[in-house]
């Protein structure tokens, strides 16, 4: 049976995801935002939290640790190289590791640059990643621990995955991030038309995620630093693609 994933907002404006094997009857909280919001999610739709996957070690995505382990006795997996920052981790995984998940595989991609040790879940088999704050939809995380050599190195790891994978975010920033990068890929027809489906989306109250590694790859400034025409509008033809990209993330931190 496929996979099922329950996505809900927690706190002003993180996403709660719940995944759900139910022929095993394992369900996984992706970071732990906020105890409210998951407790109800699960008593809704009839589930038993067993396990967290921790994406980083910031506070918004592992307040709750403690709290959904005390109420279920949870599993707690995160990145071992924060592993002395996340409440209640039980288990230390990096990228390269993998490990069952009912009848699915969970795949670890190490994506630093967010934090030093940010880690995003990929389960192959249903086409899934989890990417929390290094990939948003249109975005990417601020370079808070590491700088932009690391993240254009983590964002090709993502942007490799294939184009049909489904992508989970950690905030629901779509629409700030469209208004962002019109300005840096301001002829890019895609994106202009994703922008007024963002802008109708929230108009209704809707989300925006979830996206797709190719919707990305046509859109999200932050996968396009070898894009010819935002290289022109940038006047750095001829810089490297770190470069770039630390110009994208420059002017977004000023926008």
């Amino acid at each position: 049976m496929a996979l099922q994933i329950e996505q809900f907002m927690c706190r002003s404006d993180n996403f709660g995801v719940l995944i759900h094997d139910p022929e095993s009857g394992a369900t996984a909280s992706i970071d732990a935002p906020e105890e409210g919001p998951v407790l109800e999610t699960l008593k809704r739709k009839g589930w038993t939290l067993t396990h967290i996957f921790v994406t980083h070690h910031h506070h918004d995505h592992v307040e709750a640790n403690e709290a959904l382990k005390r109420a279920y006795g949870a599993e707690i997996t995160g990145p071992a190289f924060e592993a002395d920052r996340i409440p209640g981790i039980e288990r230390q995984v990096s990228g390269g590791d993998s490990f069952s998940f009912g009848s699915d595989i969970v795949e670890v991609i190490d994506t630093p640059g967010h934090t030093a040790g940010h880690v995003c879940y990929y389960l192959p088999r249903s086409g899934v990643v989890f990417t929390a704050d290094t990939l948003f939809a249109l975005g990417c995380g601020r370079l808070f621990e590491r700088g932009p050599e690391v993240m254009l190195s983590s964002l090709k790891k993502l942007a490799a995955l294939p184009p049909q994978t489904v992508v989970y975010c950690g905030h629901e920033y779509t629409q700030a991030n469209a208004r962002f990068a019109v300005t840096v890929d301001p002829d890019n027809k895609a994106l202009a038309a994703r922008a007024r489906e963002i802008d109708a989306l929230r108009a209704e109250g809707r989300p925006t995620l979830p996206t797709t590694i190719g919707r990305e790859l046509e859109t999200n400034p932050f996968l396009r630093w070898s894009d010819p025409a935002i290289r022109a509008h940038l006047g750095m033809q001829s810089a490297s693609d770190a470069e770039v990209l630390a110009e994208i993330r420059k002017r977004k931190d000023n926008f």
